[in-house]
């Protein structure tokens, strides 16, 4: 399965995820060969691109809780998207609330992971859909760390909100594309006043939320210091989880800029920057979602690919594995084996050589 963008589609692809439209209709179910009319159709709707199955691959199952994940992001993408609009046309929240309520009702007392799928966007509805999966991964984050009832709620209502003052932006540099320091200073600004928005849309919880957003924004910074100087402020605990979780979006949600990365590029990014990304709360994620779930395929440092057979609760990038070229077992914990890497999820099922002509 990979992402392949609208304008590269062709016909006879296979659906690899269904698509529906925003009033949770089913147009395409998943397997469904791609014709022209839909095509046209997924044109239309403005998605940016779709999952594709590779031409020999099998449709890989697809359990009830993967359903209930599908049609629950469905039904709530919608109200967030009416929400931040209402907020930002009269200063007042109306539903944030029960959105809040209904995320955490669902997957804030979570005690196993989940399949966490990244859904389809187009550029009218990449923010909610953001949002909406921002708050899923705070209400899971937070439940394993055991973080209090109050702070939960105001971290996943903040998660709802945080990227608010970008809805009417559409400025590409916010889907998805690599971050400069002057992005993130830009990324501030335009926040800032709909921080204030959000302070004023509550009547009792507004500090708190805002301060979970500014401080997730600005501890950003720190990627790019100035002279050696960085963010000192003790951070709120909601806005780790929140950084941490919006980030490991934005780098494995599709984009208008290029193909979605994998979950272990998003896990290897937030590991490498423990400055920034709270370590604590990045092993509350991996507590959290399936990363190298047994099953999954994947490409080692020495140009082998391999399969992965047990899960490494400690170290979850250092699994045991077996050799596709000669079955060969490898646990990546084991001392001897500290120079193999996981470089990647495999790309692609299809082992077939492809000829520049």
């Amino acid at each position: 399965m990979h992402f392949v963008r609208t304008e590269d589609l062709k016909t006879g692809m296979r659906l690899a995820r269904p698509v529906y439209n925003k009033k949770s209709i089913l147009l395409f179910d998943r397997n469904s060969l791609l014709s022209l009319q839909a095509i046209e159709s997924i044109r239309n709707f403005g998605l940016i691109g779709v999952y594709v199955l590779e031409p020999a691959e099998p449709l890989p199952p697809l359990t009830q809780e993967d359903l209930e994940f599908e049609r629950f992001q469905i039904q709530a993408v919608s109200a967030i998207e009416e929400e931040q609009d209402r907020i930002l046309k009269t200063r007042k929240q109306n539903r944030t609330q029960s959105i809040a309520d209904m995320v955490i009702r669902n997957y804030g007392h979570l005690d196993e992971k989940i399949n966490f799928y990244q859904n389809l966007r187009s550029r009218e509805d990449y923010f909610s859909r953001h949002s909406l999966n921002v708050a899923i991964l705070c209400a899971m984050i937070t439940h394993v760390m055991n973080i209090r009832r109050e702070e939960q709620y105001h971290t996943v209502c903040a998660a709802i909100l945080h990227d608010m003052g970008k809805v009417k932006k559409h400025d590409d540099v916010y889907y998805g594309a690599p971050y400069t320091r002057e992005d993130m200073l830009r990324n501030c600004e335009t926040q800032e006043e709909a921080y204030g928005i959000i302070e004023e849309a509550f009547a009792t919880d507004g500090s708190g939320i805002r301060r979970i957003c500014q401080q997730a924004a600005r501890k950003q910074l720190d990627l790019f210091p100035e002279d050696g100087e960085k963010n000192r402020y003790k951070m709120l605990a909601g806005a780790n989880v929140l950084l941490v979780a919006n980030r490991y979006d934005e780098i494995t949600a599709m984009t208008l800029q290029g193909t979605a990365q994998s979950e272990v590029k998003a896990l290897q990014e937030l590991l490498e920057h423990p400055e920034v990304y709270d370590p604590e709360t990045v092993r509350a994620l991996i507590r959290s979602i399936n990363i190298l779930p047994p099953g999954a395929s994947v490409e080692l440092s020495t140009g082998e690919k391999a399969l992965v057979l047990n899960e490494n609760e400690e170290s979850v990038l250092r699994p045991t594995v077996v050799s596709f070229r000669d079955n060969s077992i490898l646990n990546l914990s084991l001392p001897g084996n500290e120079d193999i890497q996981i470089v990647d999820v495999m790309k692609t099922m299809d082992n077939r050589y492809i000829f520049n002509k």
